[in-house]
């Protein structure tokens, strides 16, 4: 395995790359770092040439200094590291910038896998989760453990569960990756307005991807994330979905042997 910190000019990005063949590039949750990815290493790395990182304000990336593109630190990623085409496997707001990044450099992507995903300028419906306006409490009053669970509760619980429901060391590793993230305020800094969003958004191009998609969503996600999942399997030509049952936001931690083998399937036949 090699691995390092790349400079994108507004920051340093670190990595992993281990494997051999096509490049597979792993793009992590919003709210953990690239070893929500653990699950998969091994599994991946035996077929591909697979690169994971932290974006920048998570893991052991510089923290975010700013409003940021996450497509456009992903172009200079790549470049960065020489990688010319690869798969795009992206997860919440990874599978929303691997979106954003096949419309905006088509030749650079051989496949799409958009785990818990919703395009940009998706409207979502109906109130959002108790834990979003908690969580914005929380953060005026500095109290970032209760953030930090929050995040926990929304994310990797889903809204149909209790903690007690959950896999209390897949609960943990995603709190510790988070902590990084919320410890640094990269949500509120680098996310909240990101930089340069598309225009159009992706939510009305999706018509325009034309390379294997694959759509994977948790069945124990919230209503309108699997609502997504619908709309991204009906605006993509010939896409792929999968409901994984038992899971919410990040079904590959929660079952990494049934998820692995959906995405290998996929990319063998792409």
């Amino acid at each position: 395995m090699s691995n390092g910190y790349a400079d994108l000019g507004n920051g340093k990005v670190y990595y992993e790359i281990e494997g051999k063949g096509e490049t597979l590039v792993l793009i992590h949750a919003g709210f953990v770092d690239s070893g929500m990815w653990d699950g998969q290493w091994q599994a991946l790395t035996r077929y591909w040439r697979v690169l994971r990182f932290d974006m920048r304000g998570f893991g052991k990336s510089d923290p975010s200094t700013g409003p940021v593109s996450r497509r456009h630190d992903l172009y200079r990623l790549l470049k960065e590291l020489g990688i010319g085409n690869a798969h795009l496997l992206g997860c919440s707001i990874g599978g929303e910038t691997a979106i954003d990044f096949t419309l905006e450099h088509p030749e650079m992507v051989l496949s799409l896998t958009v785990v818990s995903g919703i395009p940009g300028g998706f409207e979502m419906r109906g109130e959002p989760p108790s834990e979003i306006l908690e969580m914005l409490q929380a953060l005026e009053e500095g109290d970032l453990d209760r953030v930090n669970d929050l995040q926990v509760r929304l994310w990797v619980d889903g809204p149909f569960r209790q903690p007690e429901d959950v896999s209390q060391s897949v609960r943990q590793h995603a709190a510790e990756m988070n902590r990084t993230a919320v410890r640094n305020g990269t949500w509120a800094i680098a996310d909240a307005s990101p930089l340069n969003p598309p225009n159009p958004p992706a939510a009305v191009r999706l018509a325009e991807i034309n390379i294997p998609v694959l759509i994977i969503a948790g069945s124990l996600d919230n209503p309108e994330l699997l609502r997504a999942a619908d709309f991204l399997a009906d605006g993509i030509n010939g896409a792929k979905k999968v409901i994984m049952p038992d899971s919410a936001h990040v079904p590959n931690m929660e079952k990494p042997e049934e998820f692995n083998k959906i995405v290998l399937d996929f990319l063998n036949r792409a």
